[in-house]
């Protein structure tokens, strides 16, 4: 049996690098804001990706240039803790 992806092993990234977080809520403009409060004048993009079944929750694409890991975890932490993000992946 082949291994893919053993999970004792890292992944390595190169930073910097693009990264993408899905940012997903309940409220299209709400998550917009969200998004806009915590990343600031940082250059983004955010594309709407989709809305569940139940039409309750409204999923993100965002795209950024990070420079480190702690950058990609902090950006990570910062939209996660926002009241308006329900999730982020």
């Amino acid at each position: 049996m082949v291994i893919i992806n053993d999970s004792n092993k890292k992944v390595e990234i190169t930073y910097p690098c693009e990264w993408k977080y899905k940012v997903i809520g309940e409220d299209k403009d709400k998550i917009e804001e969200a998004v806009k409060y915590v990343m600031g004048e940082r250059p983004h993009t955010l594309d709407f990706s989709k809305t569940s079944n139940k039409g309750s929750y409204h999923s993100y694409e965002l795209c950024t240039l990070v420079h480190n890991e702690d950058d990609r975890t902090e950006l990570f932490r910062q939209l996660k803790k926002h009241d308006d993000v329900k999730m982020v992946l």
